[in-house]
């Protein structure tokens, strides 16, 4: 034993004389080569394709639209009408001293938001009390059939005239005053409200009793676009008016009122779109589009197969090039602002029904860059890895490797966290680069392992 220790010793000491007093490279003389990491950088390309979707999106928005607009640059048409429901306030009540029990007058007032085209185009609205109730509980779409809520063979409750900038009224009151449309109706239409509230007050205790009181618009209204071509309105707050004079205690003398049921987001507001000569611009294989409302989606195919996975994917930028407008008229359509990159699979599969956001894993939103002109997604490696799982994992569908471009509206909350994305039915329109000869390219950049 006592061999044993003083062998061991003369070893130890025998290491420690040949070690170098430097320790410049420690680690690194006895790290493998192979450790070493480098990065690599390919370029793959993505076929894309214009989808055609139509008018048929889902409709969760409380804006609504109408009108009949051409689009100056691609010929295509886009007409919109819509329906509407009101909502009534719990505790809803009229004034205790409506003079002589009288309803004065009904209308119905449209608050405009904004709006394309020529403001001073003439368009004609009817207005049709629905007969069947939309559920809010439902989902509506696009294509929605105003027949199955009203009944055509009725006449319509009132018919206006309009254009969206009103020029019955002076210049000085149309800009102090929010733009809108006032539709008069028949001041029998809210004695019979009226009535009927004195009668039977449960039938104004909340939306869903006043929708099941029967009374003239208490399942809704379609506002029926009947002429009219060159201007589109967006439709913010609706109001189902009711006036009367009443006594007013406080200036102890009659005075003017009014009460109202409202278009809010707890009913529905149902725009019917119909787009036209879209087959145009499908035709048209050697660029993509996006169009809305509706009508068309921009689709890409990613080349999972061909990026290699041996290594890890730091990063993949996928870039879509707009083509600059031909048309110089002050009439053409904006830019769509936000896109979203989503999985076709997850769209086919109710995205949207089920009120998803974008999660930065297998979809992405990008705004407009209009310095570069381009819609930009800096890194969507985790969703090509995702992709690559699902091939191995014998889990891939056919449609894998396809994904959409699709115009969407954001809300966010006070923090910045996105809460809400639904379609964007504002008009717009983009012309990419892309389409069958005209492959848009993928930059993958790449970490390994020197081997």
């Amino acid at each position: 034993m006592k061999h044993f220790f003083q062998l061991c010793l003369l070893l130890l000491l025998a290491v420690l004389t040949a070690c170098d007093d430097s320790t410049d490279m420690l680690g690194v003389d006895i790290m493998p080569t192979s450790d070493f990491v480098s990065k690599d950088y390919q370029t793959y390309n993505v076929t894309t394709e214009s989808y055609a979707v139509g008018d048929h999106v889902l409709a969760r928005t409380t804006q609504s639209y109408f009108g009949r607009f051409t689009d100056p640059e691609t010929e295509t048409v886009v007409e919109s009408d819509f329906l509407a429901q009101f909502h009534c306030p719990e505790n809803f009540a009229f004034p205790d001293k409506v003079v002589d029990d009288i309803i004065t007058d009904a209308s119905l007032r449209l608050f405009i938001d904004g709006f394309v085209g020529d403001s001073l185009t003439l368009m004609k609205m009817s207005v049709y009390a629905l007969d069947n109730a939309m559920d809010a509980e439902d989902d509506f779409y696009t294509d929605i059939n105003p027949s199955d809520y009203y009944d055509e063979t009725k006449e319509p409750l009132a018919v206006k005239w309009f254009s969206i900038s009103d020029r019955t009224v002076s210049d000085a009151d149309r800009l102090k005053s929010s733009r809108s449309i006032t539709i008069p109706l028949s001041a029998e239409i809210g004695q019979t409200i009226y009535d009927d509230y004195r009668a039977n007050r449960d039938h104004y205790a909340n939306t869903q009793a006043w929708m099941n009181s029967g009374m003239p618009g208490s399942k809704g209204f379609y506002f029926k676009l009947e002429s009219g071509d060159g201007a589109m309105a967006y439709i913010g707050v609706i109001q189902f008016n009711l006036g009367f004079r009443y006594y007013d205690e406080t200036l102890a003398k009659d005075t003017l009122g009014v009460t109202q049921f409202a278009s809010t987001s707890e009913v529905v507001q149902a725009t019917r779109f119909d787009n036209s000569h879209l087959d145009k611009l499908m035709a048209n294989t050697g660029v993509t589009y996006l169009k809305s409302p509706a009508g068309i989606f921009t689709q890409a195919t990613l080349p999972t197969d061909d990026i290699h996975s041996n290594d890890t994917i730091n990063s993949a930028q996928l870039i879509f090039r707009r083509y600059n407008d031909v048309v110089s008229s002050k009439f053409k359509l904006s830019i769509p602002k936000t896109i979203l990159l989503v999985r076709l699979d997850d769209y086919l599969n109710g995205f949207f029904e089920k009120y998803s956001v974008a999660d930065g894993i297998t979809s992405y939103l990008t705004t407009f860059n209009a310095s570069r002109n381009t819609y930009e997604f800096t890194n969507i490696a985790r969703l090509i890895t995702t992709i690559k799982q699902e091939k191995k994992n014998g889990t891939a569908t056919a449609n894998a490797d396809k994904v959409l471009l699709i115009p969407v509206a954001t809300t966010y909350d006070k923090s910045g966290n996105l809460v809400r994305l639904v379609h964007d039915f504002s008009m717009s329109s983009a012309k990419l680069v892309g389409g069958t000869a005209n492959p848009v390219e993928l930059n993958v950049i790449y970490s390994h392992y020197n081997q």
